[in-house]
């Protein structure tokens, strides 16, 4: 018997469907905590009701003995029921002792004890995104567990770096390659094999003798890899800007490939995830024109709630949330004249966006170029619900910093950044690169050796 935890159908309102042929359990404080948090604006609201609706559908018309007993679950018109969803009433635990009640998962742990105490051959489990509530559950002789479902890797170091380095020269140990010109590029057909199994589409290979090279296309059997010039890579300017690493160089590559629709960006503070994507927006913006516009949002601690009923403008409430893009955009200034006229005027010519997250919900943006800053602290489902708003023509590009999630819920593992990351390292539009850290002073790099 699995027992969800509210946070658990925040953070996945279809998480419901995930446990097979177990039997999921939701307390009536679960039920409580949901009714309290629907109302309004913000994505947590959305995803109670969400979460609620899910719970009704699967319910149905089933009657009140029925729900004790638990409901088969059915997925689908012609699938076969597998699975049963009940709801429990908060129950006295006759034990020795108990969890004061002043709190809800108090309430709830007492509630999973009386369960066990009733059902002693069977394994009741508490799925819980709540790392507290589980040190309590066990504490108290209740089974605890994380939500896994949405949790792709086991381990943050196996998540794709959109590279892969090779000692010496990649061409050591390659029997035969088969060399073509297609379109003005040089492409390399090589047979998948021993050191090129786990090449994903759009993956950059690099070796120490200076080759980089792009795989473009990928069978079963072979490898097609376009042969890139690093010179060229690092001399590419971009509004200004030319790449300091050549991790930022295959960086830029993926920005301003028009047949990439969605990029992400990881890599520690410093490492130049953002002035690259500003950069490459604004030169696909301005100077080339692909898109039409530049759409800003950001996930952060207290952006979720409403974003006010002050006075202002949505961007004017959204520009402190958003300073980091208003600071790379000084950095790429720095050197004129007079740097603020240069912002104000880039700001005022440039169709930048700032959106709250709130209020992207239910929209499509087309031709757009759609800037998601701190997407770590994002659930799968909320990263999911931001991307589907790309309409015709636009591209997604999500920034992020894995060791710095601020989100009490989420870990490395369960971020919708590393869920995209490694869900779409297949998908032909897709790209991510790992940057390395670019130490942006003397003191920062003291601090990140030493503190």
């Amino acid at each position: 018997m699995y027992v969800l935890d509210t946070n658990v159908l925040i953070h996945d309102p279809n998480a419901l469907l995930n446990f097979e042929e177990h039997d999921v359990i939701i307390p009536m404080t679960v039920l409580e905590e949901l009714d309290g948090l629907k109302s309004g604006k913000q994505s947590v609201a959305a995803d109670c009701r969400q979460a609620i609706r899910a719970i009704d559908r699967l319910l149905g018309d089933a009657s009140p003995k029925d729900i004790e007993q638990g409901v088969p679950i059915i997925r689908a018109k012609m699938a076969k029921p597998l699975g049963t969803l009940s709801i429990l009433m908060s129950t006295e635990h006759t034990g020795n002792h108990s969890l004061p009640e002043h709190l809800n998962d108090n309430k709830i742990i007492n509630t999973l004890a009386a369960l066990q105490e009733r059902h002693t051959s069977r394994d009741i489990i508490l799925v819980s995104k709540d790392i507290n509530m589980r040190l309590k559950a066990r504490g108290f002789g209740v089974h605890a567990q994380d939500y896994h479902n949405d949790q792709l890797i086991d381990d943050i170091d196996l998540l794709p770096k959109g590279y892969h380095e090779f000692p010496n020269s990649f061409w050591d140990t390659i029997a035969k390659v088969e060399t073509v010109q297609r379109e003005g590029a040089t492409e390399h057909i090589l047979k998948r094999e021993d050191r090129l199994t786990k090449i994903n589409i759009n993956e950059f290979v690099l070796d120490e003798q200076g080759f980089v090279g792009k795989a473009v296309n990928i069978t079963d059997d072979q490898v097609v890899i376009r042969d890139l010039s690093q010179h060229d890579l690092m001399n590419e300017e971009v509004w200004g800007l030319v790449p300091r690493d050549i991790y930022q160089a295959m960086a830029l590559n993926l920005l301003l490939d028009p047949d990439v629709h969605l990029v992400n960006l990881t890599g520690s503070a410093g490492s130049g995830k953002t002035i690259l994507a500003l950069a490459a927006c604004i030169e696909m913006t301005v100077a080339s024109k692909l898109y039409k516009r530049i759409i800003a949002t950001r996930s952060t601690q207290g952006l979720d709630e409403d974003i006010g009923f002050l006075p202002g403008t949505e961007a004017e409430k959204m520009e402190p949330w958003l300073g980091a893009i208003v600071d790379n955009l000084e950095a790429l200034h720095e050197d004129d004249e007079n740097m603020t006229a240069s912002v104000d005027y880039i700001l005022s010519k440039v169709p930048l966006h700032f959106k709250s997250m709130n209020y992207i919900r239910g929209r499509s943006f087309q031709h757009s170029l759609i800037i998601i800053d701190e997407s770590q602290n994002l659930t799968p489902h909320q990263i999911k619900t931001i991307i589907t708003r790309a309409g015709n023509g636009s591209k997604v590009i999500c920034l992020g910093n894995l060791a710095q999630i601020d989100t009490p819920y989420l870990s490395a593992l369960s971020s919708g950044l590393t869920y995209m990351t490694e869900r779409f390292k297949s998908f032909s539009h897709g790209g991510h690169i790992h940057l390395q850290g670019v130490p942006r002073s003397i003191l920062a790099e003291f601090a990140e050796a030493n503190l």
